[in-house]
């Protein structure tokens, strides 16, 4: 992976920590079952205590109605051991059965032990009311549409605790079938399964605990998980007592056009109160004095002679910006820029940072592949859509960052930063779906680099604390692009 600027920079495995929170994949949690040693029966005893002492937990007590959907797997094995054990704390707890597993299996011997605690079984017939709904029908191997009989119980307005995912969603993909059930919380094993966090997953689980129920002894295959970005994984560099402003970290916006002047001027703020020592907006001549008018904390610097950047003014712009760490190309750059764009993408040899505009001017990931320093790219969907000619979701993301070596940013719930390591962001939420807030996280990772992170530390952390800035903005209102670039500065250090 390229580094970047010639400035020492922390390295992300210096930086991450020893205990990071893993997500796996439905397969690799097959293998952690075969692989784990321990009895079957052992194993789902764990499971079942551990979904019963979620329930106690989330208000099922003494003489509350709960019914547990059990299916004829081992999922359904822990929805009967999870049974046996709230009915001995008194729940009145009771078993609806789509299909009884059979009796020689573990989940039958389990049933067989609900049974002979007092637990009542009958078929699943239809929904009753109760104060929860333990969902134990399918498991983690689940795939496609849910038996018609199931369908009025995804239809209750009783709260639901899933046992490993919610019944219907796929737990590789994230897709729900129509209809899956909804869940306020989420009981699974191992690790975070992928569909808890992709596509429609994160709307259908709830709240997600992990419990531990055999298996952490066990590695994990690198090429089988991605990790959860969380505070502890998103570093903040701190200023050295001698720094001053060009050894503090230096950006360089390079954008604007007429009708988005805004775009660059929030990336440019967004670095700024990230930390960073120096910000310069470079930008078209006749649209300077816009910018200079707005942005007293800023340096401003006129390119070309129109209201546009074109190749003719690429030579400037690189004279301009050799003295900058960071350079982030393309908010409010316009469309027909591709010729220049490509030049400063193959000509730059200092970190880039390529969002809106930047990705929008390249022709292909070809100029990617032949740049020889470090970027970092930041597309939504749309973009990564056309500039790679794959639909955006992790695996191309992975696909595109292994060909270029470069750190690909793929926006979305979660946003996916991909690099040398995989990692999902879950901080923000659809607070940020407002105009302007991808120019803001531009410049809060341009700081970040430029203030000494590695590249893809940056592009990490800069994603976290952007989606913690916007949610706490959120608690009081809407949120709004210069609210959050201000507000970015109360987690600079």
């Amino acid at each position: 992976m390229r580094w970047g600027c010639d400035r020492p920079v922390a390295s992300v495995h210096a930086l991450r920590p020893r205990h990071v929170k893993p997500v796996i994949t439905p397969e690799e949690a097959a293998r952690l079952d075969s692989a784990a040693g321990d009895a079957v029966s052992d194993l789902m005893e764990r499971a079942g205590y551990a979904v019963a002492l979620a329930a106690a937990r989330l208000g099922a007590g003494y003489g509350d109605k709960v019914v547990v959907l059990a299916g004829p797997g081992n999922n359904g094995g822990d929805g009967y051991v999870a049974a046996r054990h709230l009915r001995r704390r008194g729940v009145a707890v009771e078993v609806r059965s789509w299909k009884s597993p059979a009796p020689d299996t573990v989940a039958g011997h389990a049933a067989a032990a609900a049974r002979a605690a007092g637990v009542p079984v009958a078929d699943l017939g239809a929904p009753e009311a109760a104060v929860m709904i333990i969902d134990a029908l399918f498991g983690v191997g689940f795939r496609g549409e849910l038996p018609e009989s199931i369908h009025p119980w995804t239809a209750t307005d009783t709260p639901v605790v899933a046992v490993d995912v919610p019944s219907g969603l796929d737990a590789a993909t994230g897709r729900a079938a129509t209809p899956t059930f909804r869940a306020m919380h989420t009981v699974t094993f191992a690790a975070l399964k992928t569909g808890h966090l992709l596509a429609d997953g994160p709307d259908h689980c709830g709240t997600v605990s992990v419990a531990e129920i055999g298996f952490a002894h066990l590695g994990l295959r690198p090429e089988s998980v991605f990790m959860v970005c969380e505070e502890e994984d998103a570093p903040r560099p701190v200023r050295n007592r001698h720094d001053h402003k060009w050894s503090a970290g230096s950006v360089v916006v390079v954008g604007g056009s007429p009708g988005l002047t805004g775009a660059p001027l929030l990336a440019a703020n967004a670095a700024l109160t990230m930390g960073a020592g120096a910000v310069t907006l470079m930008v078209p001549n006749r649209l300077q004095g816009v910018y200079a008018a707005q942005a007293p904390g800023l340096m401003t610097r006129g390119v070309g002679s129109g209201t546009h950047l074109g190749p003719q003014d690429v030579d400037e712009v690189l004279e301009a910006a050799s003295r900058f760490d960071v350079m982030v190309l393309g908010p409010g750059l316009g469309l027909e820029v591709d010729g220049f764009v490509r030049q400063l993408v193959l000509r730059w040899t200092g970190g880039l940072l390529l969002d809106a505009d930047g990705l929008n001017g390249l022709p292909g990931i070809g100029p990617l592949v032949a740049r020889q320093s470090a970027t970092v790219l930041t597309p939504h969907a749309g973009e990564f859509a056309r500039l790679t000619g794959s639909p955006a979701s992790f695996d191309a993301a992975v696909a595109a960052a292994t060909e270029t070596d470069d750190v690909w940013l793929l926006k979305g719930s979660p946003t996916f930063v991909i690099g040398e390591l995989r990692w999902a962001v879950t901080s923000g939420g659809p607070e940020l779906a407002t105009i302007g807030t991808g120019d803001v996280l531009a410049g809060v990772i341009a700081a970040l680099w430029a203030r000494g992170l590695d590249p893809e530390t940056a592009a990490l952390s800069g994603a976290y604390w952007h989606g913690r800035g916007g949610a706490e903005l959120a608690k009081t209102g809407a949120v709004t692009a210069p609210q959050l670039a201000t507000a970015m500065g109360g987690y600079a250090w």
